[in-house]
């Protein structure tokens, strides 16, 4: 079982991320980042991680899950990417997780994931709006799980993001 992990080049959230490595790790679950490119990519709080794939060499199929990292890069860098969104629209059809946390779950509401789902996020005037215009059904709680789509608001509740996501990718399902 592999996990696909979606972060910005720059100004990525840095628990959002370390908190699930440190979950799927624990967890024996491996993971691999990618980012709009290849190589080192800078958190918010100076945290360093490297994107081993760029969006472009992503092959969906070789994962089981996919998360997207938050932070003030994703609106700079993800929420524009149309492979990523592509990369997202995956995951849902195939019954597989999809999650996004703090400003991210914006490009699952721009790919149309989160139409009639609830979902939460980190609010500002921007993120609301596009939301919105996702079709979410807002949620004020700090992680939300509508099926196989989970969110969250921003880095207090990484852990508990990170727990859920374990919890949905290794749950036996009937």
């Amino acid at each position: 079982m592999k996990i696909l992990i979606a972060i910005a080049p720059e100004k990525f959230r840095d628990e959002e991320l370390a908190d699930p490595v440190a979950a799927l790790t624990q967890a024996g679950i491996e993971y691999e980042i990618a980012s709009t490119r290849r190589g080192s990519c800078v958190g918010m709080l100076g945290a360093r991680a490297t994107a081993t794939l760029s969006f472009e060499e992503v092959d969906p199929k070789q994962y089981e899950a996919l998360l997207i990292v938050g932070g003030s890069g994703s609106q700079v860098h993800l929420w524009e990417d149309d492979v990523l969104r592509v990369i997202a629209k995956y995951f849902p059809p195939k019954g597989k997780v999809v999650a996004a946390i703090c400003l991210a779950p914006v490009v699952l509401a721009r790919a149309g994931i989160l139409k009639g789902k609830k979902a939460t996020y980190y609010e500002n005037p921007l993120s609301f709006r596009e939301m919105k215009t996702g079709g979410a059904v807002l949620v004020n709680k700090p992680v939300v799980t509508d099926g196989r789509i989970i969110t969250a608001n921003g880095p207090a509740a990484s852990k508990e993001f990170a727990a859920e996501i374990i919890r949905r990718i290794t749950a036996v399902e009937w």
